[in-house]
């Protein structure tokens, strides 16, 4: 590829990606603000404390229900200007919420802008890559999710840095720490939000999108320009192709109830339901809860956290590299088998009270494990494995699965913590992950290196099994 046009489609897939980078720091950062809300809220009983940290997921769930509709209306470039919109106003929300009912209600609206983030960034970043580099690409998404992760630990730990160690509730609550520190928290992320909304202005729309609509001129033009004239002669022959009448089924959301597309849907939903009950949220969500049960203040519970976040970028980055040289399949078998090793001993570690530096290091084993399968190669898998004609609303329904498992995740761990102790809630999760394991194994087939087109083709023809060699071995890198 010409190198300004392939500056060109990673500059724009960066761009998009600062959707994912809003998610992430928006998504955790409740998890370095929860001792100081919780107790200027006077939360006190797990339920509450629960409810806090997941009331963001009904909007999650909103915004993924959305998504496919009105992007497959208005374009995905519009619905990405509307989140970065959302993710500004929803933040300064909960910077100046003054009851906790306020506060829910911020966080579930900032949960609309997650949502629709979530979905649209991977799905735009794979309509516009090249089939080649469309895994390295869509998991820059995965990247600026850790990146806002990381950054949301950072601030998080930086503004409580002189938070004395042992410091008791009422003086939290009375300091600057429980009045005012997680209002800043919460507020700082209007200012990436901002820059979000100023530079996808700057974007093209979805190629994929504007041929839908019968814009071909408009969708050659992008096209020519992500990749030269001869690529998007055949790009959009391809593209026509998947949208002509007979290649799917009949028109509308119905669509995705036609039998030839079960295998697509269940796939995207079943990853997406699985990423989210292999249970690595729940450390980053409940960092405060685990850490402080393997013995750590709170003051040290910042300084690991910070830990953790550093092991995610540093796997996620070493992921952009194998996702498309290694494939997908074989990262997320390695990815579910890891986790159900780690999980089993993290829950021998709590049961024989084996706790500080030997937890530690399990844990941020898990969080190097997932980032170097699971996080990013999910999503490269439910962005790809969609028909052009019904991309927008099935990645909206699996979007909307994901939301829905991670809702039923966070809010259970308190009560599973509670009554299973915490070894117990970790052999549930090593649990989970066998069951993923088994079902990748037998249904996920090799995307890697085929284009969108050749993806729909595999997966909605009769004889493209899971385990033959059409649909296990890609083929060869031009």
């Amino acid at each position: 590829m010409n190198p300004s046009r392939h500056r060109y489609v990673w500059m724009i897939s960066l761009i998009a990606a600062l959707g994912g980078l809003l998610f992430g720091y928006d998504w955790v950062v409740i998890g370095g603000a929860k001792p100081f809300f919780e107790r200027y809220f006077e939360l006190k009983d797990t339920a509450a404390s629960g409810w806090a940290n997941s009331c963001s997921l009904i909007g999650c769930l909103f915004g993924a229900l959305v998504t496919g509709v009105a992007s497959d209306r208005f374009g995905r470039k519009s619905l990405l200007f509307l989140a970065a919109l959302l993710f500004v106003v929803t933040s300064l929300g909960n910077a100046f919420a003054q009851t906790f009912g306020a506060f829910v209600a911020w966080r579930m609206s900032g949960g609309v802008a997650i949502g629709l983030a979530a979905g649209l960034s991977p799905m735009y970043i794979a309509e516009v890559a090249p089939a080649a580099s469309r895994g390295r690409l869509v998991s820059l998404n995965q990247l600026t999710i850790v990146i806002g992760i990381l950054l949301a630990q950072l601030t998080n730990w930086f503004i409580v840095r002189d938070l004395p160690s042992g410091a008791s509730d009422a003086f939290v609550r009375g300091s600057w720490y429980g009045q005012s520190a997680w209002r800043w928290m919460f507020g700082l992320t209007a200012v990436p939000a901002a820059f979000f909304a100023f530079a996808v202005l700057f974007v093209p729309e979805s190629p994929r999108w504007l041929a839908k609509k019968g814009r071909l001129d408009r969708a050659r033009a992008i096209l020519t320009r992500l990749g030269g004239a001869d690529y998007a002669q055949s790009e959009l022959a391809q593209v026509q192709g998947s949208l002509s009448e007979g290649s799917v089924g009949a028109r509308g959301l119905r669509q995705l109830f036609d039998p030839c597309l079960r295998r697509a849907l269940a796939l995207g939903v079943i990853l997406a339901v699985f990423q989210q009950w292999c249970g690595i949220n729940v450390v980053f969500n409940y960092a405060e809860e685990i850490f402080r049960e393997a013995g750590y203040d709170i003051s040290s519970v910042g300084k690991n956290i910070a830990w953790s976040g550093s092991v995610n970028l540093v796997f996620t980055i070493a992921a952009l590299g194998l996702v498309d040289k290694w494939g997908r399949r074989p990262l997320l078998l390695t990815g579910a088998s890891a986790l159900a090793l780690i999980y089993t001993a993290l829950g021998y570690c709590y049961h024989h009270a084996i706790l500080g530096l030997p937890l530690l290091l399990l844990v941020l084993a898990a969080i190097a494990s997932y980032a170097l399968t699971l996080a990013p190669v999910t999503w490269v898998v439910i962005s790809e494995v969609f028909p052009n004609r019904i991309r927008g609303a099935a990645m909206s329904v699996s979007v909307a699965a994901l939301w829905t498992a991670c809702f039923i995740l966070t809010y259970t761990f308190p009560l599973l913590n509670h009554r299973l102790g915490a070894a117990g809630t970790f052999w549930v999760y090593a649990g989970v992950c066998v069951a993923g394991f088994c079902y990748i194994f037998k249904a996920l087939p090799e995307t890697a290196n085929r284009s969108l087109e050749e993806i729909e083709h595999m997966l909605v023809r009769p004889d493209a099994t899971p385990g033959s060699p059409a649909a296990l071995n890609p083929r060869p890198e031009p």
